[in-house]
């Protein structure tokens, strides 16, 4: 792209914007680089980047990129051999383990929320935890490096602090020294050229033994160091320049140890600052309330509500724009300040950032195209120096854009024809267009000239738009409408300020009767836009109305739905638990028949209550809708209820038999149960007279007729232990009143719980004696042979 035409429509202002937003050296560098791209697919990438990065820093925030810092220059002196000073060793641990940190947010980011561009970028980044380790190890936040760096280290510095403490004592017991006070300046120890000494007074120097190192300015006072402290001074001196050379040693290792990985920690520094400018991009989208714009390569474009990116957001005027569909021209006629500069830039700029892979600052579903080239000629280009006109700095512009261009160009054209005789700018102007639209290039133009809007008129392809201007505030209102030309506002505005109505009158007579007939098509066409426009916002608000009506209606669905819910699973848990305690009863009301029936000898058969728990089993409520009340109170009368009474209990949705009747109660008998009941909880179902006309009275007398065969084994192969103990107990019963003295009871071999469950049931049966298994013969240890009584 043409650096003259980047500099026309203002785009180096959006790349500042954009390094402003980058958080390292690295993503600022890569941000002052950005300039537009002319494939389709590159730019669809850099867009899907960015994409990426605003959803992530919409999420999660900005990506860890503390300490990451350009290392480049010092990685180029490590791998040529130089030894690296703390300062830089430091920043290379740091910005390393700032690359370990953004890869492992962006790593969970992606296992949240694909975002597979940005994980393609962090999965190349490198990790280098030992070096981070060794570095850090050594050298601390100061840049210095530490004892631990090595145990000579170590030792050289406790001996270093060693002898700077015995110089110090030495001095300390020489400054409190009554003669010595008197000879100096001020009691106290001080370094001149990395030695310890003391300020003497210059009247003592021959008295005073040492080595002068200093005076101060006046020459009053002397810096001695004393004779006593010079071996211990050179000592130390020795010591330090020991530790000099071990830190050396200690940053040439680490230097070196970094040195093994400077290809890879070069690439990450690339990584890192393509990160960062991805970031960049999104938080300059966040500030521009910008949006994602789709992208094609067949010259359309359709910006809905664009926006200058450069103006301040409070006044400026959305730009709703289609070309490339029905037209690929666009003349825009209207009075100065009205708007239509800033609209050609406005287009080329939000051009120009789609095809930097930028957010635009427009509304969601904006489409803009990618150009092989733009091409502006916008503004006053005068040059003085050069003995250029206005017409003729615009005309060199315009050849050099006429020569270069082709049919994939966006080309816009500010003023077209201006600066010379109206006549015959007008026809230049035209020709220059009729040429731009033969070579099928987009081009947006403004003008002067009323006979560019004819040539719109007849052409195809090519439309007319203006700059809507209020007349009633004699103001521009910036606002661009397409397919409506400009129109001369001249009579109305001078009208209003007051100019004599004969004037204008005479004014409107010199004016031609065609061109009287334009302006009254061009005022009849403004009207009914005005008309239509309102009525489409009016549609427009009738529909946005009725969509908030649907998405209310649908929240309180999804409410009430909830809530129907809720309830429904609180009723379940209510009838889960009835369900529970019923049966945690009535195990406890036959665990106490059990009991009875042992201590007292009881006849209570282990078959009926088997069979009386398998009922209750098959008897737990369903999880269903409880049946109303009848309205008014609900309930039968208690004075219609009596003994024996059926009867529907409405808490338990049960049927029952009324035993005994109380006075504000009842007990009645719910299968195997019996529960006392309120009476304004039953209602009436049949009465007891009812129930005995239909159930004959039973007894309790067994009759068998001769022809009954009786059997003396019972097969009990295939069946679980509660189902044979029925059995077991119906085949004793039989047996015992058809007189039988030894039955056989086939169990089977199996895992010996049927059989354990049999014999277990038969030590402790009424009606059986003994019993053992079968013998050879008779089954073996499949079969169990009872004697009775």
């Amino acid at each position: 792209m043409d650096s003259k035409i980047l500099s026309t429509l203002e785009f180096h202002k959006i790349t500042n914007k954009l390094v402003h937003h980058a958080a390292t050296s690295l993503g600022k560098n890569v941000s002052g680089q950005l300039a537009p791209v002319s494939d389709l697919e590159d730019v669809k990438l850099m867009l899907q980047t960015t994409d990426e990065a605003y959803k992530a820093d919409r999420l999660k925030g900005n990506a860890p990129f503390g300490g990451v810092v350009d290392i480049s220059a010092s990685l180029h002196r490590a791998r040529i051999g130089g030894t690296l000073n703390p300062a830089e060793l430091l920043d290379i641990a740091a910005t390393a383990r700032g690359a370990r940190r953004v890869k492992k947010h962006i790593d969970n980011l992606h296992e949240d929320d694909p975002i597979p561009l940005l994980f393609g970028l962090t999965e190349q980044l490198s990790e280098h935890k030992p070096l981070e380790d060794a570095i850090f190890d050594c050298i601390d936040d100061n840049a210095e490096v530490m004892d631990s760096a090595s145990p000579e280290l170590a030792s050289i510095r406790r001996e270093l602090r060693s002898g700077e403490s015995r110089i110090r004592e030495k001095l300390e017991q020489m400054i409190r020294s009554s003669s010595v006070q008197k000879m100096l300046q001020d009691s106290i120890i001080t370094l001149r050229n990395d030695r310890y000494v003391i300020p003497v007074k210059q009247e003592y120097r021959s008295h005073f033994g040492g080595i002068v190192h200093d005076q101060s300015g006046s020459g009053a006072t002397l810096f001695i160091e004393p004779e006593a402290i010079v071996s211990m001074n050179n000592k130390l001196r020795e010591t330090k320049a020991a530790e000099l050379r071990e830190i050396e040693k200690i940053l040439q290792k680490l230097t070196a140890r970094a040195a093994e990985h400077v290809e890879d920690l070069l690439y990450n520094q690339e990584l890192l600052g393509r990160l960062d400018f991805a970031y960049a991009k999104a938080r300059l989208a966040h500030e521009m309330k910008a949006t994602l714009p789709r992208m094609n390569d067949r010259g359309f474009l359709k910006i809905k509500r664009g926006r200058h990116p450069l103006i301040d957001p409070e006044k400026v005027v959305p730009l709703d724009v289609e070309l490339g569909n029905q037209f690929t021209a666009i003349i825009v006629t209207g009075p100065n300040t009205g708007g239509k500069t800033v609209s050609l830039k406005t287009v080329g700029l939000l051009s120009l950032m789609a095809m930097s892979g930028l957010f635009v600052p427009a509304e969601e579903g904006s489409q803009l195209c990618v150009f092989d080239s733009i091409y502006a000629d916008i503004g006053d280009e005068q040059s003085i120096e050069q003995s250029l006109s206005t017409f003729s700095s615009h005309m060199t512009n315009i050849i050099r854009i006429l020569k270069s261009m082709t049919s994939k160009s966006l080309v816009l054209l500010d003023e077209l024809g201006a600066g010379t005789d109206p006549a015959e700018g007008s026809a230049l102007a035209i020709a220059i267009l009729e040429h731009i639209h033969k070579l099928d290039s987009r081009i947006i133009a403004t003008t002067h000239y009323s006979e560019l809007k004819a040539y719109a008129y007849n052409r195809k392809g090519v439309i007319n738009a203006s700059m809507e201007f209020d007349v009633a505030t004699l103001s521009p209102t910036y606002r661009l409408l397409v397919g409506v030309p400009g129109r001369s506002n001249a009579f109305a505005i001078a009208e209003r300020l007051g100019l004599s109505q004969a004037i204008i009158d005479h004014a409107r007579g010199e004016v031609s009767e065609e061109d009287q007939r334009v302006e009254n098509m061009i005022a009849s066409l403004e009207e009914d836009r005005l008309s239509a426009e309102s009525e489409r916002n009016t549609a427009e608000m009738m529909r946005r109305e009725m969509e908030a009506q649907r998405k209310r209606h649908e929240a309180e669905l999804e409410r009430f739905e909830e809530q129907r819910d809720k309830m429904l699973q609180k009723a379940q848990e209510e009838a889960h638990e009835a369900v529970a305690k019923a049966r945690r009863e009535a195990d406890q009301i036959i665990a106490d028949l059990r009991r009875l029936a042992l201590e007292e000898g009881a006849s209570v058969k282990e078959h009926k209550l088997i069979e009386a728990k398998r009922r209750l089993e098959e008897a737990a409520p369903e999880l269903a809708t409880k049946k109303k009340r009848p309205a008014g109170g609900g309930a039968k009368k208690p004075a219609k209820i009596g003994a024996g009474d059926e009867v529907m209990v409405y808490s338990l949705n049960q049927k029952g038999i009324v035993v005994e009747i109380g006075a504000s109660d009842a007990t009645v008998q719910l299968g195997i149960m019996k529960m006392k009941v309120a009476l304004d909880d039953l209602e009436l179902i049949k009465p007891v007279a009812q129930l005995n006309k239909q159930q004959p009275k039973q007894t309790a007398s067994l009759k068998r007729s001769k022809e009954d065969s009786l059997r003396m084994e019972l097969d009990l192969r295939g069946a679980n232990l509660e189902e044979a103990i029925i059995e077991v107990d119906r085949f004793l019963d039989e047996s015992y009143l058809g007189g039988l003295g030894q039955v056989y009871i086939i169990h089977g071999m199996g895992t010996g719980v049927l059989r354990a469950g049999i014999q277990q049931y038969l030590r402790k049966h009424s009606l059986v004696k003994t019993y053992r298994l079968g013998k050879y013969g008779e089954g073996g240890a499949g079969v169990t042979v009872a004697e009775l009584k």
